[in-house]
């Protein structure tokens, strides 16, 4: 085997989403060094499209060199020394490993916990930011891919505000498919990944620092815990004195430039608009077949679907049929919800109606093979009329 033939497939897992042909394409352009002036015109373009799609005029907006979960750890290990005390919002899978990375790099973490598949209350985090003596972060997981729980943030910034912390938020899947306003929520410092809404492949973790996040920075008394996800020195090569710190993986960068070119070009507000006609067209279709969320309705999030599993139905065994019959990923249910839930990610290029009725009409051929009487059509003639009604106004 010469080259590697991946098996075709439509994704609408947790992650990664569908990548447009254009951005593959770019990906497939020759190399440039990590310091020609050429690659540094397209970083400057990069941190000017991120800024757009964070909706933020923070200066220090960029990619780091990773996935997600180094923007994650980016965020916590440049802004936490030991010591010092962090409210986390631990409601699902990410907010426990923020609580993890926290812990590592020294803090003393305070947990605002609530069930997985619910938000975390005001007045529970409330409740731990009393208990922290001096919060010098208060963290929540906007969209928490492991439940599809949309977390909101207005209340929770003019807390940590209030007790003198930063406000950090995770905003992995949801950057390019909800409103996520940097500036306009005064989220001190954010990060994110490309393989969700933004449909880049996966590889680096858009991260934005505001100008509170940014003192904290330059105030440590020691240095960043992480040599390679020290900000201080990576602001360096990305601003304008261009020092070398790491070779900068040059395609990934080329992928982003082109996938955020996309976004802008379609519109945020557009963008927006259609993820969420695409979740409604979905959940209609889904409660159809007589299948039900997991999620309260306020909550949902448009770009990841929790869906309940039937009683009796054999979580890996549909999952499996769906990927090897029909070509389709979705993803199962991760800590309490394994076996209970399966996740269906709408998101960025995977977020269309064709890919709406072609899983729904998958799941009426697929269910029946494992226990499950399902009304012929029923699936897709209820996203149909949610699509028409859209298509009328």
């Amino acid at each position: 085997m010469a080259v590697f033939p991946p098996p075709k497939r439509l994704l609408l897992g947790p992650g990664p989403s569908e990548v447009p042909p254009r951005v593959l394409a770019a990906m497939a352009q020759p190399l440039v060094g990590h310091l020609d002036p050429a690659f540094i015109a397209l970083m400057e373009e990069t941190k000017r499209l991120l800024r757009s799609v964070f909706e933020t005029e923070n200066t220090l907006t960029l990619p780091i060199s990773g996935t997600g979960s180094a923007g994650l750890e980016a965020c916590i290990v440049n802004l936490v020394e030991p010591g010092d005390e962090v409210v986390i919002g631990v409601n699902g899978v990410f907010g426990t490993r923020l609580v993890e990375v926290a812990t590592r790099a020294g803090a003393t973490v305070v947990q605002a916990e609530a069930p997985w598949g619910e938000i975390v209350p005001e007045d529970v985090l409330a409740a731990a930011i009393a208990r922290a003596r001096r919060p010098k972060l208060v963290v929540l997981v906007h969209a928490e891919t492991s439940t599809g729980v949309w977390q909101p943030l207005e209340d929770a910034s003019r807390r940590a505000h209030a007790a003198g912390a930063l406000f950090v938020v995770d905003c992995v899947t949801s950057l390019g498919g909800c409103p996520v306003g940097v500036d306009r929520l005064e989220i001190d410092a954010a990060y994110s990944g490309t393989q969700k809404c933004l449909s880049c492949p996966p590889g680096l973790s858009p991260i934005t620092f505001g100008p509170r996040a940014l003192a904290a920075l330059r105030a440590r008394t020691r240095p960043v815990q992480s040599w390679y996800l020290d900000l201080g020195m990576i602001e360096r090569y990305w601003g304008e004195e261009r020092v070398y710190h790491h070779t900068a993986p040059i395609s990934m960068n080329y992928a982003l430039y082109e996938a955020l070119r996309l976004v802008v070009e379609e519109g945020l507000e557009a963008r927006f608009r259609r993820h969420r006609l695409n979740h409604e067209a979905l959940v209609a279709g889904l409660e159809a077949l007589g299948l039900t969320m997991a999620v309260a309705p306020a909550r949902r999030l448009w770009m990841l679907n929790s869906v309940r599993i039937p009683d009796a139905v054999d979580d890996v065994a549909v999952r499996r049929t769906l990927l090897d019959v029909e070509g389709i990923e979705i993803g199962g249910g991760l800590g309490p919800l394994k076996g209970r839930t399966w996740r269906i990610g709408l998101m960025g290029e995977s977020s269309r109606r064709a890919n709406v009725t072609r899983l729904l009409d998958a799941l009426e051929r697929t269910l029946p093979r494992h226990g499950l009487t399902l009304p012929a059509g029923a699936g897709v003639a209820a996203a149909e009329r949610v699509y028409a009604q859209a298509d009328a106004r």
